[in-house]
């Protein structure tokens, strides 16, 4: 078991790593090949970090859709981060934490779910500078797992 603990961990880091450095998720055989491991037991490890939460495949395949906080497909939640990258989060939230996650500051971009109207959080050394903003979960934490791409 702890050997699929250590690999299930360098799978979820990969993952992480290829999202924040080239902005897409890699699929099982540049997994496999990155981490000198066999392809079948890089595609059993997507499959227990799905089955865990730990990351969400497109439906019917062993594609990453998030990686929390991380998004692998653009969202309404871009994350700017100081130094001109950016990046998806998968909810305000997860926005927020890619930022908290790469240890900088920088800026979320997206819009008021109420009115549309542009909406910006900003994260100045470290802290979420204060916003009238307010967030709204529509749906209940114990039920996100429901439907996570819709909560």
């Amino acid at each position: 078991m702890l050997e699929s603990a250590a690999l299930d961990n360098d799978v979820r880091l990969h993952i992480l790593g290829e999202l924040i450095v080239r902005g897409a998720a890699p699929s099982v055989s540049s997994t496999a090949t990155a981490l000198r491991s066999a392809e079948s037991d890089i595609a059993a490890t997507y499959d227990r970090l799905a089955a865990n939460r730990v990351i969400v495949l497109r439906p019917g395949t062993r594609d990453v859709l998030m990686a929390a906080p991380l998004s692998a497909v653009p969202t309404p939640y871009v994350v700017r981060v100081t130094g001109g990258r950016s990046h998806y989060g998968n909810c305000v939230w997860d926005a927020l934490g890619v930022l908290a996650m790469l240890g900088v500051d920088g800026d979320v971009e997206t819009s008021c779910a109420d009115c549309s109207s542009a909406l910006r959080l900003t994260v100045n050394n470290g802290e979420l500078e204060p916003s009238d903003a307010v967030v709204h979960f529509a749906v209940p934490a114990a039920r996100w797992w429901e439907d996570i791409v819709f909560t």
